[in-house]
């Protein structure tokens, strides 16, 4: 028997992450918890331990960017591997991924902070005065405000406001995208790569609700998808460096040079076409099975 609180009313489970809303123990919730938490984990052991070269603080902080960006990236993805995959369940991961990428962003800065000898002066002064700085302060500041009101309690607060101040996400998730291209200079490989998923999951968004689990039209925007993120590349390296812009394109054309980031979105947005066949396959397996 559950609980009573004072006036009769049950005593509302506790939101521990690896339980469902229903307060089970869920074993996705706590693969997806632990996946999640990885990566910060092994990066402050490897910090502790000194194996993180010669400006350590300096290098585990860009991994934890690299880490909050990934992570909200995943974030807008799970409602495409929703669909995609018709995994009514993925829904239930998506504000346990959000907030994941709020943490790793305040770890970014508690790292950079540390980087800085913890001078805190200098730490406020560096974002008031680097404009890249500035930029990915601002995403910390917009995931706060999102992270804040992802309760249950603050969406019945807010209402159907609620989901105007939360697709602020996109416009977010551009930004720290931005944020990592002025941070790479010259070498935007990283950044090109995460401008593309980002140009996908943009897409995907435009595409008619019928076409959005249809393996030909989701195989067209992989192209769509890889062919704007060799346009973004080309111009980041026109605009912002002294690098041959005309060759980095072409290099897109052959793998002469390894395998570039804009190909890397072709061969994963074709991977994601692959999905509703293979759900297909999987389904009437079991059906001619029971056939036979």
């Amino acid at each position: 028997m559950p609980d009573s609180l004072p006036h009769g009313r049950a005593r509302k489970p506790i939101g521990w992450p690896w339980r469902d809303r229903a307060g089970r123990f869920s074993a996705l919730r706590l693969s997806v918890l632990i996946g999640l938490l990885a990566p910060g984990a092994v990066l402050l052991v490897l910090l502790q331990a000194g194996a993180m070269g010669a400006e350590p603080w300096k290098a585990a902080m860009r991994e934890a960017g690299a880490h909050a960006l990934h992570i909200l990236l995943l974030s807008l993805a799970v409602t495409p591997l929703r669909h995609v995959a018709d995994w009514p369940k993925a829904a239930t991961l998506r504000r346990m991924v959000g907030v994941a990428a709020l943490g790793y962003a305040l770890l970014h800065l508690t790292l950079y902070a540390g980087h800085l000898a913890w001078d805190l002066l200098a730490v406020a002064g560096e974002i008031a005065t680097r404009i890249y700085l500035t930029l990915g302060f601002a995403v910390l500041l917009g995931l706060s405000v999102l992270g804040w009101t992802s309760t249950d309690g603050w969406q019945k607060r807010l209402g159907a406001r609620w989901k105007a101040i939360h697709r602020w996400v996109y416009l977010l998730a551009a930004l720290g995208v931005l944020h990592a291209f002025l941070q790479s200079k010259s070498g935007a490989d990283a950044a090109v790569l995460m401008a593309g998923f980002w140009l996908w999951l943009m897409f995907w968004r435009l595409l008619p609700g019928r076409w959005r689990a249809d393996g030909v039209a989701l195989a067209a925007l992989a192209v769509l998808a890889a062919l704007a993120a060799a346009a973004v590349e080309f111009a980041w390296y026109a605009t912002a460096t002294r690098l041959p812009a005309p060759r980095i394109l072409a290099a897109n054309l052959g793998f002469e040079a390894g395998v570039r980031p804009a190909q890397w979105v072709l061969l994963a947005g074709f991977a994601v076409a692959l999905l509703p066949w293979l759900r297909r396959i999987t389904r009437r397996a079991p059906r001619g099975r029971a056939a036979a």
